[in-house]
C-alpha cells in the first residue's frame, strides 16, 4: 500500500459493516413485530415460545449465536454456510429478541382506550394492530430503535473472526502488514464514531418531528 493508502482501505470497511447493521435491524424488526405480537397473544405455546425465545437469545453471548451459525449447524447439517448468511441471520436473530422486548412495552403503552374503541366499532384485529397499535408504540420506542441500531453497528465488528472485510477486519489487516497496532485501530474507531454520530444525529431530528406530529 501507498504510504496513506491504508486509511482508505480501512475506512471503506465502513460499507460492510454498514450493510450488516442495515440489513440486520431491518430483519430484526420483523422478527421482534412477531415476537412481540406472540407475545400478547392468547394462544399459550406461542406466548411461551416467545418469551424462550427472548430469554435464550438475550441470556447468550452474540459470539456463541454466530458461531453456533457458521461453525455448529453446519457441522451437524452437512451443509456449509457463507459467512455473511451466518452473520445476517445471527445478527437478524439477535436484534429481533432485543427489539421485541421494546416493542412489547410500546405496544403495552397504547392507551387501552384506543383499543377498546377499535374493539367496539368492529375493526380487525390486525387492521387495529396496523394502522392503530403498532405506530403509536413506535412512536413511544424511537430512541430504542436508534439505540438498537448504534449497539449493532458496534457488536457486527466481531464478524471479523470470521475473516469478513469490515472495519475491524481491515484495521488488524493494516496492523499485520505495518506492525503497528495503534494508527489503524485509532482510524477504525474513528469511523465506529462517525457512523454512530451520524446515526444519533438523523434520529434526533426523526424524533423531534415525531414529537411535533403528536403533539
Amino acid at each position: 500500500m501507498e504510504q496513506y493508502d491504508w486509511i482508505w482501505f480501512i475506512s471503506s470497511g465502513a460499507f460492510i459493516t454498514l450493510k450488516y447493521s442495515i440489513i440486520s435491524v431491518t430483519l430484526g424488526m420483523i422478527i421482534g413485530i412477531i415476537i412481540a405480537l406472540m407475545r400478547i397473544t392468547h394462544i399459550t405455546i406461542l406466548r411461551a415460545f416467545a418469551i424462550a425465545y427472548v430469554s435464550v437469545i438475550r441470556g447468550t453471548p452474540l459470539l456463541v449465536q454466530l458461531s453456533l451459525f457458521y461453525f455448529a449447524i453446519p457441522a451437524i447439517t452437512g451443509y456449509s454456510i457463507s459467512v455473511f448468511a451466518a452473520g445476517i441471520l445471527a445478527f437478524s436473530i439477535n436484534s429481533g429478541a432485543y427489539l421485541s422486548v421494546h416493542i412489547y412495552s410500546g405496544i403495552n403503552g397504547v392507551d387501552q382506550g384506543q383499543v377498546e374503541a377499535a374493539k367496539a366499532l368492529g375493526i380487525p384485529y390486525w387492521s387495529m394492530m396496523r394502522d392503530i397499535v403498532l405506530p403509536q408504540a413506535f412512536a413511544r420506542i424511537l430512541p430504542s430503535l436508534v439505540n438498537e441500531m448504534v449497539n449493532m453497528v458496534k457488536e457486527s465488528s466481531i464478524i471479523a473472526i470470521l475473516g469478513e472485510a469490515d472495519l475491524m477486519r481491515r484495521a488488524q489487516i493494516v496492523a499485520a502488514e505495518q506492525y503497528t497496532y495503534m494508527a489503524p485501530l485509532l482510524v477504525a474507531g474513528g469511523c465506529y464514531y462517525v457512523i454512530v454520530t451520524i446515526l444519533s444525529i438523523i434520529a434526533g431530528k426523526i424524533e423531534a418531528k415525531v414529537y411535533v406530529k403528536n403533539n
